[in-house]
């Protein structure tokens, strides 16, 4: 399947960086927000975002705690095309209690490549939902989640598929994409749990490499090798790894759940890289739904505030804090922000760094 601009076909967009390639949106939206076209409630729970490629929509859900699937649903009516089921709910008797799907699938040509919450990973077909390979994270890699189970969303990159098990043996590892057979298997040191976070492809330090928000930290891994290059630790003081991390130009980006964020420039360090901390500040960017880099300035929510910042990426610098929108989720498109609230709502907001320029908000129906 070809892709186009308004195609969504992973966590985060296209580029894994919430910047969609769609044009000509609207620019202002009408009292009440755009037309309703169609709504469906019955696709099961779950915390999953949709992936959307031509006409249809991909996402992950459950019922019950032994049944969570994958489903294709039509962008035309929401009516469902086919449910294919990958595996239980993980660690069911957590708590906080949020035992539920919370993955995004990747989809990539004909295929689609989707993590179950208790570690089944499954390559599908995207025309039918049939299973061609899968995997065990907990029993083919001694994978260990940490408290509310696997988040991730797998990393597709080239014919590789990334995914972070978690623990001593299998850290992080590459699988071909075709097969599901082994490429690699990073050992990072300490074997930190798998965090909630998803892995995003980075050149820093003169090695192209994938970085990983694990329990202990930001880590970098050799692309090819798998081999371990850095770790930054100063973005877990949260209470847990979510924030999917943001690169350019060799610097990192990561948020430290409900405290604040922190830069590191990544630089050759004999035959390895170094993470150079560039700063770490209170408040800034950290929330669940992430953060986009638009030009020089990242725009996203500290989730302790509920503020929709806009920040000098380089160097820390506020330029403005908004506190009407709360804890929310960010896309970006045409230097336009779309917010998505956790009450429900979803906002439209101009991005230039100078000032908060609000073009529309409106709750969605039902209020979740």
């Amino acid at each position: 399947m070809a892709a186009s601009t308004s195609d969504w076909p992973q966590w985060r967009g296209p580029e894994r960086n919430g910047i969609s390639k769609e044009t000509g949106l609207l620019k202002q939206w009408p009292a009440g927000g755009p037309k309703l076209l169609w709504q469906v409630n019955d696709i099961g729970d779950g915390f999953s975002t949709p992936s959307v490629v031509g006409t249809r929509i991909y996402l992950m859900s459950n019922r019950g705690m032994e049944n969570e699937f994958v489903q294709a649903l039509s962008t035309q009516d929401g009516k469902p095309i086919w449910t294919t089921r990958v595996g239980n709910v993980g660690n069911p008797d957590q708590d906080p209690p949020f035992a539920k799907a919370r993955s995004t699938p990747t989809v990539v040509g004909d295929f689609i490549y989707a993590l179950g919450s208790d570690g089944d990973l499954v390559c599908l077909e995207a025309k039918s939902g049939k299973i061609r390979w899968q995997k065990s994270l907990r029993k083919e890699f001694g994978g260990q989640p940490h408290e509310w189970a696997y988040a991730e969303s797998p990393l597709v990159d080239g014919d590789v598929v990334v995914v972070t098990p978690g623990g001593a043996q299998a850290t992080m590892v590459a699988l071909n994409k075709k097969t599901g057979t082994v490429i690699w298997k990073s050992a990072v040191p300490d074997g930190d749990p798998a965090g909630y976070a998803s892995a995003i492809v980075v050149q820093g330090g003169g090695r192209k490499q994938y970085v990983q928000f694990l329990s202990r930290g930001l880590v970098g891994v050799d692309a090819k090798t798998g081999e371990f290059l850095w770790r930054y630790k100063e973005v877990v003081k949260g209470p847990a790894q979510a924030f999917t991390p943001v690169a350019r130009d060799g610097y990192v980006y990561g948020g430290a759940l409900s405290v604040g964020g922190g830069l590191v420039r990544l630089k050759p360090d004999g035959n390895g890289v170094a993470a150079e901390q560039v700063y770490f500040a209170r408040g800034l960017p950290n929330g669940f739904g992430g953060a986009v880099l638009v030009g020089d300035y990242l725009y996203g929510t500290d989730i302790a505030t509920g503020s929709l910042l806009a920040v000098e990426f380089t160097t820390g610098k506020v330029m403005w804090k908004a506190e009407s929108l709360g804890r929310a989720s960010v896309a970006f498109t045409e230097w336009l922000l779309y917010i998505r609230g956790w009450e429900g709502y979803a906002g439209l907001v101009e991005a230039p760094p100078e000032q908060y320029r609000e073009k529309g908000r409106f709750t969605s129906p039902p209020q979740p």
